[in-house]
């Protein structure tokens, strides 16, 4: 049975630096000199990974791997492809919808989701994974969209839908409490904060009226956009003090109708009931199918209908159903006591 010979500090040393030119060779041979502004995200995202080397453990416990850095040697592996390589998969993607022409594209840009989240996590203090996974489904979004016979260089195309796609992740998940928001709105979320920033930096004053004006929106708009993000949501069951049993949710109206005015509407309607029975056998044959028909029933005939079953013009039925409110009104008047036509409408 072999022992475990520990490694030495100039052996992880070694290892190190031979790991470390194996990924230089690896990244170098991937990038492409003409696409200046993509080599440049290959680059900074590279960097973050390059001196990724497991550090050596003396017990048989495995060591813990950052999931970041590991996903960005993954994606280092993918090549960096030229315009025309660019053009050429798009344009079999949109007419053929072949899917290894999509896969190609997507996996060649996901150096630039990585860039842009890193963007929004400097500003916004979110987990970047969480902002890239958003983001590669804002990448997946633009190859379904982009049309290459526009003329639009894709990854700048795609940039766009990337970062839609982080700031509505941002805005959904700012609060526990979701908040319905406009594009406008997401918008004003995005350049509020960096705005402020810019101002101060130059010693200006950041009110409401100064963003107003540079963003072009609503004062109105800055401001509940300040509210919104100065405020804090407040848990409705933590209660008040240590050992306390109140909670907010105690001081909250309950929605529902009350008991009391559920029984006033009950007795109310009770009442007209009764009412209306004793006033039925002095009401002629119109006058009742009128009231039943038309003003008690849940789907109530038209005056066309009833002027039809009689034989009379709509003007003659709406001017016998004027009479026989005005009887009904007479006849609860008369028979209940501080009597109101609100009663009529809440029955």
């Amino acid at each position: 049975m072999t022992k475990n010979t520990p490694i030495t500090n100039n052996q992880y040393t070694n290892n190190q630096y031979t790991n470390n030119q194996n990924f230089r060779i690896m990244t170098r041979s991937t990038e492409k000199k003409e696409n200046g502004d993509r080599v440049s995200t290959k680059k900074e995202t590279d960097n973050l990974s390059k001196n990724f080397v497991l550090p050596p453990s003396s017990s048989t416990t495995p060591a813990p791997v950052d999931p970041l850095k590991v996903y960005l040697q993954e994606i280092s592996k993918f090549p960096v492809l030229t315009p025309e390589e660019e053009f050429e998969l798009a344009r079999q993607y949109r007419q053929e919808k072949n899917q290894e022409a999509a896969f190609k594209l997507i996996t060649s840009n996901l150096r630039l989701v990585v860039k842009i989240a890193m963007d929004f996590q400097r500003k916004w203090m979110k987990n970047l994974l969480d902002l890239i996974q958003e983001g590669n489904v804002g990448l997946m979004k633009a190859v379904q969209k982009f049309d290459p016979d526009k003329g639009i260089k894709f990854s700048y195309y795609a940039s766009f839908w990337i970062k839609a796609y982080i700031l509505k992740f941002i805005m959904d998940n700012w609060r526990m409490v979701k908040i319905g928001t406009t594009q406008a709105q997401r918008k004003l979320f995005y350049n509020l904060a960096r705005e402020k920033q810019r101002l101060e930096a130059m010693g200006i004053t950041a009110d409401s009226a100064t963003i107003s004006e540079n963003l072009q929106v609503s004062q109105a708009d800055v401001i509940e956009m300040g509210q919104r993000l100065s405020k804090q949501d407040l848990s409705l069951d933590i209660p008040f003090g240590e050992d306390g049993d109140v909670t907010p949710l105690n001081f909250i109206p309950a929605l529902e109708t009350g008991v009391e005015d559920k029984l006033v509407k009950q007795e109310t309607a009770a009442l007209l009931r009764q009412n209306l029975e004793e006033l039925i056998p002095r009401l002629n044959e119109k006058e009742k199918d009128i009231l039943e028909l038309r003003l008690l029933s849940e789907s109530p005939l038209t005056l066309r209908e009833i002027g039809e079953k009689y034989g009379i013009t709509r003007e003659r039925v709406r001017q016998i159903e004027a009479r026989l409110l005005q009887k009904i009104k007479a006849h609860l008047k008369d028979n209940i006591e501080d009597f109101s036509r609100e009663w009529i409408l809440n029955g």
